[in-house]
């Protein structure tokens, strides 16, 4: 006999993940985040992405028809609403998520947010315009990234990067390393600081870093699921 928090309570909502076929830390994170009364259930689908860097090779891992073949696997599943897990978008332009997001729904009438476009709906919550930026990246993607959220009137005031480009190897990254990252992004007082990658641990030390260094610590993980149950699955 299935389990509650397995087969969801009645009415349960149903949630449809997009992953890089190499991130080992969403599926681990995302059920601490959902409600524990079966309200909300996940399912995951993956496409292949393995190294991430400025390389032509590294960038058509992105193409949206092989993110749109795997959100179709998910549409079998009725899921309610569908998220892509990935920041891809915070380099390669928001408007590759746009895109996207439209492309899910016009296949599959099933509505989708992404992960950039949660944590940028949460910099708009909170008004920011000078951010700390920490990720996994080399220096030519953190590069794009800031440009993207200087685009968008949101200067990036500090960065701290580890230059790695194979995705499992930023799972392997302490929830300390990253703390300490956010830490020095800290120094100059950004509005917010935005752990960008879904494949990093930052979401059990999120909350009680905001609380440190009393600024907001947005982890990508966390501002993803939140966004979809907030956005998506229960819209106001």
């Amino acid at each position: 006999m299935a389990r509650v928090e397995d087969a969801g309570a009645p009415g349960a909502r149903h949630l449809g993940i997009l992953l890089p076929s190499s991130n080992t830390v969403v599926e681990a994170e995302a059920p601490n985040l959902i409600p524990a009364d079966g309200s909300v259930v996940l399912h995951y689908s993956r496409f292949r992405v393995t190294v991430i860097s400025e390389s032509s090779v590294s960038q058509a891992q992105f193409e949206q028809q092989k993110m749109l073949d795997a959100a179709s696997l998910l549409a079998d599943a009725k899921v309610d609403c569908m998220v892509w897990a990935g920041t891809a978008a915070s380099w390669l332009g928001f408007d590759r998520d746009q895109e996207l997001c439209r492309g899910i729904q016009a296949g599959t009438s099933i509505r989708a947010i992404t992960s950039v476009l949660a944590i940028n709906a949460q910099l708009k919550v909170l008004g920011a315009r000078r951010i700390g930026l920490v990720t996994p990246y080399v220096a030519g993607l953190e590069s794009s990234i800031k440009r993207n959220y200087a685009a968008i009137g949101i200067e990036t005031v500090a960065s701290e990067r580890l230059d790695l480009t194979t995705n499992t190897d930023y799972a392997a990254v302490t929830p300390r390393q990253i703390s300490q990252m956010c830490r020095a992004t800290a120094r100059p007082k950004p509005d917010a600081i935005v752990v960008m990658c879904t494949n990093l641990r930052a979401a059990a030390v999120a909350h009680s870093l905001s609380s440190e260094i009393g600024i907001p610590v947005i982890d990508s993980v966390a501002a993803t699921i939140r966004y979809a149950m907030q956005e998506a699955i229960h819209p106001h």
